[in-house]
C-alpha cells in the first residue's frame, strides 16, 4: 500500500512543479515571511532586555524595536496571505489539469473497462477524490514554504544563542517525526478503504437514482435501504478507524512539543540564575518562542494528517485510472475511405472471459448493400457481433474484413464513422434538441434535421414545442417517453447518413403502427447500404437479404425468410410461435 502511494505521488509531482512562477514566488515570500517571523521572536527577547527594572528602561531602543516589530508583522501577514493565494491557484489548476487528463484518458479506455467497473466508482474519482487532493494541496502549500524557512533560520539562531538549549529542542523533533510516521503507517490502509467504500456508495446511489421506476415496480425500497445502510455502516466503521488513528498524531505531537517547551523553560531558567553572564532572561524568553517556532511546522503537518492521508488515497485511485491501458492505435493504421460495404467474418473466435468461449469458428459474408438480420435467443452472441464489428472488442482468433481490409489495420475513428448505430438502449444528453440531433454530424442544417424528423415521424411533435429545436432535454428540460427518445435517436442516425448501419432492436419502444411507418423510413435509409439488424420481432426482418440464426455463438441456419421457413427448422418454429401469439393477442 505504501509503495503504491509513493509511486502514485511521484506521478502527481509534475502537476505541482509545472507552476514554476508560482512556486518561485511562494519560495521568495516564504523566505521573507519566515525570516520576519524569526526576527520577530529575536526582537521580543531584545525588547525584554531593554527593561532591566523599575526606572531602568531604555525607551529609545525599545521604541525602535517596536517600529521594527510592526514592520515585520506587516511583512509576515502579507507574505502568508500571498502564499495562500498562490496555494489556492496551484491547488485548483493542478487538480483541474489532473481531472482533464483523467477524463481524456477515460475517453481512450476500451469498452471492457466500462463493462467491468462500476460507473459510480469512476465518477467518485472525479469528484470526492480530486476535491480531497486540492484541499490537501491548499493546506500544505501554506505551511511548506514559510515553515521550511522558519525551521532552518530558527535552528541557526538557536545554535548561536545556546547549544544546550538547542539540544533540548532537537531531542523532541525525532519523537514527533516517529509519532507521525507510525500513525500514517497505521491509518493509510483505512483511508484507502474509506475512499473505496465511498466509490461503492456513489455507484449504488447512481444506479438506484437512475432506475427508480424499476425499484418502485419491484418494491425494492426497503431492501435498497437495508443495503445502503449496510454500506453506510461499513463507511462509518472504516471512516471512524481512519479518522481516529489520524487524529492521534496531532495531540501526540503537541504533547511531545509541550514537554520540550517545559524542558527549555526549566533548563533556561536554571542557566539564567546560575550563569547570568551566559543566558539572560530575554534570551530564555526568545528561546522558548524559538522552540515553539521550530516545532510548529511539524505540529501543523501532523494536524493535516487526515487531509494528507485522504489525498494520498485519492491520488492512488486517480492514477489507478490513469494507469489503465488505453486502446492503442496502430501507428500504420489506415483510414477507411470510399466504403463499398462488403463485410466478411473469417473463422472468428471470441470470449469475454478466457475460460468461457462465446463465438467459435464464426464465418459469413455480407455483400455490399445487403441487409443482414441476426436472430437468436438471448445470449446467442448477436450483440457481440456488433461489439466486434465496431472494435469495441477485438477478436481472439480469425479476421473481420471490410472491403478486403482487416479492421485491426484500420483506425478506430474511421471504422466507427462508417457505421450508424441505433440501439435498444437510447441515449440523449442534457442539451437542446438541435444539439442532440446533430451529435453525429455537427454541420447538419436545420432543413436536414427537419427532413429526418419527418422520416422518423417526430416532425409534428417537435413543431408543437414552443422552442422547437431549441427545446432543452434532460433533467431540467423536456421530459419525453421512451418511444419518443428512440424515435429521436433514429432521426439522429438518419442525419449522420453513414455508409453502413447497425440497428439493435431499434424499434423496441414504439407501437406497432409507428413501427411499420419507421420500417418504411428504415428501408429508404438502408437503400444501397450494408445494414445489420438485430431483432426479436421477426415480422420486422422478413425483407432482409440474409437472416443469420445464431445459437451459442454459431450460425445454425442461414438464408432469406422464405428459405428458412421452407427448412422448417429453428427459425420456422420461432416465427410460427410469434405469429400464433400475435394472432391470439389480436
Amino acid at each position: 500500500m505504501r509503495r503504491m502511494n509513493s509511486q502514485a505521488f511521484r506521478q502527481f509531482v509534475p502537476y505541482l512543479t509545472n507552476f514554476k512562477l508560482e512556486n518561485t514566488c511562494a519560495t521568495v515570500l516564504g523566505i521573507l515571511s519566515g525570516l520576519a517571523s524569526v526576527v520577530l521572536t529575536y526582537l521580543i527577547g531584545l525588547a525584554i532586555d531593554q527593561m532591566v527594572g523599575k526606572g531602568q528602561v531604555d525607551l529609545i531602543h525599545l521604541q525602535q524595536i517596536i517600529y521594527a516589530f510592526i514592520g515585520l508583522v506587516v511583512v509576515n501577514i502579507c507574505g502568508q496571505w500571498l502564499i495562500q493565494r498562490l496555494g489556492n491557484r496551484v491547488a485548483y489548476l493542478s487538480v483541474s489539469q489532473l481531472r482533464k487528463d483523467a477524463f481524456e484518458h477515460l475517453n481512450q479506455l476500451p469498452l471492457r473497462y466500462y463493462d467491468q467497473t462500476a460507473h459510480g466508482n469512476i465518477m467518485s474519482r472525479f469528484t470526492n477524490d480530486m476535491d480531497n487532493i486540492s484541499t490537501a494541496i491548499q493546506a500544505i502549500y501554506t505551511q511548506l514554504f514559510s515553515g521550511v524557512t522558519i525551521v532552518l533560520i530558527a535552528l541557526v539562531i538557536m545554535l548561536k544563542m545556546n547549544l544546550l538549549l538547542t539540544l533540548v529542542v532537537l531531542i523532541a523533533t525525532p519523537v514527533i517525526f516517529l509519532a507521525s510516521w507510525l500513525v500514517a503507517k497505521m491509518s493509510q490502509k483505512d483511508f484507502a478503504a474509506q475512499q473505496a467504500i465511498l466509490g461503492e456508495i456513489s455507484s449504488f446511489i447512481t444506479e438506484m437514482v437512475g432506475n427508480q421506476k424499476i425499484v418502485k415496480a419491484f418494491q425494492r425500497e426497503n431492501r435498497n435501504q437495508q443495503h445502503f445502510e449496510s454500506l453506510n455502516q461499513e463507511l462509518y466503521y472504516k471512516g471512524y478507524r481512519a479518522q481516529f488513528s489520524s487524529a492521534i498524531a496531532n495531540p501526540l505531537s503537541r504533547f511531545v512539543d509541550h514537554l520540550a517547551y517545559v524542558a527549555v523553560g526549566c533548563v533556561g531558567g536554571y542557566l539564567a540564575i546560575t550563569h547570568p553572564s551566559l543566558v539572560s532572561i530575554g534570551t530564555v524568553s526568545s528561546f522558548t518562542i524559538y522552540s515553539s517556532q521550530f516545532s510548529k511546522p511539524f505540529i501543523e503537518l501532523t494536524g493535516l494528517t487526515t487531509q494528507i492521508q485522504t489525498a494520498l488515497a485519492g491520488i492512488e485511485r486517480t492514477f489507478a485510472l490513469l494507469n489503465e491501458p488505453i486502446e492503442k492505435e496502430n501507428s500504420e493504421a489506415q483510414v477507411l475511405q470510399n466504403v463499398q460495404g462488403e463485410v466478411v467474418f473469417q473463422d472468428v473466435d471470441f470470449s469475454y472471459l478466457p475460460n468461457q468461449p462465446l463465438i467459435e469458428h464464426f464465418s459469413f459474408t455480407a455483400n455490399p448493400g445487403q441487409t443482414i438480420a441476426i436472430v437468436g435467443k438471448t445470449g446467442a452472441g448477436k450483440s457481440t457481433l456488433v461489439n466486434l464489428l465496431m472494435r469495441f472488442y477485438d477478436v481472439d482468433q480469425g479476421k473481420i474484413l471490410i472491403d478486403h481490409q482487416d479492421i485491426r489495420q484500420l483506425s478506430r475513428d474511421s471504422l466507427r464513422q462508417a457505421f450508424g448505430m441505433v440501439l435498444q438502449d437510447t441515449w440523449l444528453f442534457d442539451s437542446t434538441l438541435r444539439e442532440n440531433l446533430r451529435y453525429g454530424r455537427k454541420e447538419a442544417t436545420d432543413e436536414e434535421i427537419y427532413a429526418a424528423l419527418k422520416q422518423a415521424y417526430m416532425y409534428d411533435f417537435v413543431m408543437r414545442l414552443p422552442e422547437k429545436l431549441d427545446t432543452p432535454l434532460g433533467s431540467h428540460g423536456l421530459k419525453i417517453s421512451d418511444g419518443q427518445r428512440q424515435l429521436l435517436t433514429i432521426a439522429r442516425t438518419m442525419i449522420s447518413n453513414p455508409p453502413m448501419l447497425i440497428l439493435d432492436e431499434a424499434t423496441s419502444s414504439v407501437d406497432t403502427l409507428t413501427e411499420r411507418k419507421i420500417q418504411a423510413a428504415f428501408l429508404a435509409m438502408m437503400q444501397g447500404k450494408t445494414s445489420f439488424v438485430i431483432a426479436h420481432r421477426l415480422a420486422t426482418i422478413q425483407n432482409a437479404d440474409q437472416i443469420l440464426v445464431m445459437d451459442y455463438g454459431k450460425i445454425v441456419e442461414q438464408g432469406n425468410h422464405q428459405e428458412l421457413l421452407a427448412k422448417d427448422g429453428y427459425y420456422a418454429q420461432l416465427y410460427h410461435a410469434q405469429f400464433t401469439q400475435t394472432n391470439a393477442n389480436e
